[in-house]
């Protein structure tokens, strides 16, 4: 009775080709009825035995058998179940999503040699503790340029990651919302339920996008940690030729760390905020964080799904022995 009550087709679509099925059983009735039909006309009498497709004396219409092949083999292709199968799961890794910042204030030297040196640096950090993790890195200014998807072919990431710097950013912006929207996007690429977001930046100009972005990321699951690049005394700013940007009054601009602004960002995408220094406790909270994962996946059993069984296969061998006796010499 459990059989009977889940019995389905997996593929119900394939039972459309019965439709063509009804219409050569019409064909073949009417046929019949007029064994000869047109052929009588233009084909000698003597020769019309040969061509037809039954013969007196056998019996049974290769028709019949025909249909019944037929029927079987769309049967099979609809794929009736009606068993669940338990099978092994894929539990996809764990994914992190770099944002590292070139905006042009990356170019002060507070940190020596500057800033964006600095912050290369601590995403190769990020990258060596990247063990069974796949990694995307996004680079931003005024808008999000994705240098990687999640991979994880960190050796890559890793010498893409080398010839990075505000010069090759085509605008000079500095907001970070895009580029966590971006972040986002690729982990759902990715079919990442959840994410760990790095942001490496030295601040933003979007604060209250940028935190309404982080707070929606934290609801649907993804972690935002922000790492402070730069220091809170600054440096001048440098343009690209290397000459000191000055404000409209001639004063030399002095570009400072927003640590304030990191640490609401951190705190609305629930995450942490941590300068260079304390960069290796970010990596070991990354890392229980991809643990405590695993543990609980595994708690639950979700390395393990069930799915339904094909029977469609036992319909084979019938169809098979159909088709055989409707091969015979004289029947097609």
């Amino acid at each position: 009775m459990n059989a009977l009550r889940d019995f389905h087709f997996l593929h119900p679509a394939w039972l459309l080709a019965l439709l063509p099925l009804l219409a050569l059983a019409a064909w073949a009735a009417r046929r019949d009825r007029e064994p000869d039909g047109a052929w009588a006309r233009i084909v000698d009498a003597h020769l019309l035995p040969a061509i037809r497709l039954s013969q007196a004396g056998r019996g049974i219409s290769p028709w019949l058998l025909t249909g019944a092949a037929w029927a079987l083999g769309v049967l099979a292709l609809a794929g009736p179940a009606w068993e669940l199968e338990p099978s092994t799961g894929y539990r996809a890794p764990a994914s992190w999503v770099l944002l590292l910042d070139l905006s042009p204030s990356m170019s002060a030297a507070d940190l020596p040699p500057d800033r964006a040196t600095r912050a290369r640096f601590a995403v190769a950090d990020l990258l060596n503790a990247a063990q069974d993790v796949r990694v995307a890195l996004v680079v931003f200014a005024g808008e999000p340029y994705t240098v990687t998807p999640l991979t994880t072919d960190v050796a890559t990431v890793r010498t893409l990651l080398e010839p990075l710097s505000p010069r090759l950013m085509p605008e000079s912006g500095h907001e970070v919302a895009p580029a966590l929207i971006e972040a986002l996007r690729l982990l759902r690429a990715g079919h990442a339920a959840r994410g760990q977001v790095v942001v490496l930046a030295d601040g933003f100009d979007d604060d209250e996008r940028a935190l309404l972005t982080a707070a929606s990321l934290a609801r649907q699951g993804v972690t935002i940690n922000v790492v402070g690049i730069g220091t809170t005394s600054g440096a001048p700013r440098r343009d690209s030729a290397g000459n000191f940007v000055r404000d409209e009054l001639g004063n030399i601009v002095v570009t400072r760390m927003q640590t304030e602004a990191l640490r609401q960002l951190a705190a609305a995408g629930g995450g942490r905020f941590v300068t260079l220094g304390e960069l290796p406790s970010l990596v070991g909270t990354l890392r229980a964080a991809r643990a405590y994962a695993l543990d609980a996946d595994a708690a639950r059993g979700s390395a393990a799904v069930a799915s339904w069984r094909n029977e469609g296969v036992w319909l084979l061998p019938p169809m098979l022995l159909l088709v055989a006796l409707i091969a015979r010499r004289g029947w097609i």
